[in-house]
């Protein structure tokens, strides 16, 4: 397996649609970085957010989880509460290629502000707007800027294709649009 170049991530996304939209180098005046970078892709946020909170002192149990944890903000920017979190989607649209994986990793620009992105992995042949979840780790309200860079998504390609990727086991966020919420798969 090995991590994949600009140039081949350029190759990828004007060929295959990979990344849509695709922002050719780095943006980076006045902004928190986004776009093509040596190795990777950083992505930006859109400006829809679902907040949690407590106001309704509900449990958050990801099989049955309730609308009511959080609140929905669609704004420039999103101040998450102190020790708190949020999830957003990404500006970006991604179609991973069958030979290839992906992990998403928050950008350091954040991380330096107690704010941390969860992990995410892009499993082969999955496609659709990358849910973010966001972490506010601090004691004191924590601002992301939409339209920004939020995180770094490296490409590993393997030297072998799949035998089952996501789209053949139909995963259940294939073709995700919006902040899509925890999914359960129903026993049959």
């Amino acid at each position: 397996m090995s991590i994949k170049s600009d140039r081949w991530i350029r190759r990828m996304a004007y060929e295959h649609s990979m990344i849509d939209p695709f922002v050719e180098g780095q943006v980076r005046e006045g902004v928190i970085s986004y776009g093509l970078t040596s190795y990777g892709y950083d992505m930006r946020v859109a400006e829809d957010f679902k907040v949690f909170t407590n106001v309704y002192n509900v449990l958050v149990d990801p099989k049955h989880f309730d609308a009511r944890s959080f609140v929905d903000i669609s704004a420039a920017y999103c101040d998450i509460p102190p020790n708190s979190f949020a999830l957003a989607r990404s500006v970006e649209r991604f179609r991973i290629p069958r030979s290839v994986s992906c992990i998403v990793l928050g950008k350091s620009t954040y991380a330096r502000c107690g704010i941390i992105v969860n992990v995410t992995p892009l499993e082969p042949e999955w496609e659709g707007f990358v849910t973010i979840e966001i972490s506010n780790t601090t004691p004191l309200p924590a601002r992301i800027y939409a339209n920004e860079g939020i995180g770094q998504v490296l490409f590993l390609e393997s030297d072998e294709i799949c035998e089952t990727s996501y789209a053949d086991k139909r995963g259940k966020y294939q073709g995700q649009q919006g902040i899509v919420l925890p999914r359960i798969e129903a026993k049959d």
